[in-house]
């Protein structure tokens, strides 16, 4: 069910603790020369509403900018500051809490939004307001991943342009599909990413001149739905997993007492 659509009278009679929301997030950032800026938020958006539809989760309305300033040097990227970004996602997910939904998954799909929705999370549960976790689509089918995919890479690689293909294949520019690969990373082993053990390097322009890593001329139509589907059904067992949780199994623990006896 998309949240969105429904009126406050419907919403009123469904929303109750235990409900579940997905929340996609994702990004407005470049994705070389043949995907489009809205990649990470399409993928976002697209899991979540296919995971809505086969569960009794609520998809919200998708949060479409994210922490992108690595990718700032190509033309149309748009980013949030890092604070900024967890306070509104801190905030947004505070509201969902007042309604009701107590159990949030964070269907996230930009590697940058990470490490901020966990602390986002983190922040949540000790308040005691709402059990939110962060969910990487394609961290929840690794195997799958590797067995597709000969050249992977972390952005704008096979397995986004797969997403994207997919989802929206008018988006795909595929006559891009080799110049995404040639004039980028194709191997991340080529990456020289560290120097006596340090990571010299912030931007993704430094390892990529056109923002591309991986070969995305390694897709088929077949291997973007097994890929899909098989995200998709890792998300609908997680949201089930946490709506099927008892509340004193999701959070924290009370403070431990000094045993008897003990000094």
């Amino acid at each position: 069910m998309y949240l969105a659509d429904h009126t406050w009278p419907e919403l009123g009679d469904a929303l109750s603790p235990g409900s579940v929301a997905l929340v996609p997030l994702g990004s407005t950032e470049q994705h070389g020369p043949h995907l489009p800026l809205a990649t990470d938020h399409l993928i976002a958006e697209g899991l979540a509403t296919a995971a809505a539809e086969r569960s009794d989760a609520f998809r919200t309305p998708t949060i479409n900018v994210g922490v992108s300033p690595h990718h700032r040097q190509f033309p149309g990227t748009m980013w949030v500051d890092p604070p900024e970004f967890r306070d509104y996602v801190e905030s947004f997910t505070r509201n969902l809490a007042y309604h009701g939904i107590d159990r949030v998954v964070f269907v996230n799909a930009h590697g940058g939004n990470v490490q901020h929705l966990r602390e986002v999370g983190r922040r949540l549960h000790e308040d005691e307001v709402a059990y939110a976790v962060e969910w990487m689509w394609d961290e929840s089918i690794p195997d799958l991943v590797d067995d597709l995919f000969e050249r992977n890479g972390p952005h704008a690689g096979p397995k986004e342009t797969a997403m994207v293909t997919h989802l929206a294949p008018d988006l795909v520019r595929e006559d891009r599909l080799e110049d995404a690969r040639d004039g980028g990373l194709p191997d991340l082993a080529d990456a020289e990413t560290t120097v006596h053990g340090a990571r010299t390097f912030y931007d993704a322009v430094d390892n990529s001149p056109n923002g591309a890593f991986g070969d995305p001329t390694d897709v088929t139509p077949e291997k973007a739905e097994r890929l899909f589907e098989a995200a998709a059904d890792r998300l609908v067992q997680l949201a089930e997993w946490i709506g099927d949780r008892d509340a004193d199994e999701l959070f924290p623990e009370p403070r431990i007492e000094r045993e008897e006896g003990s000094r």
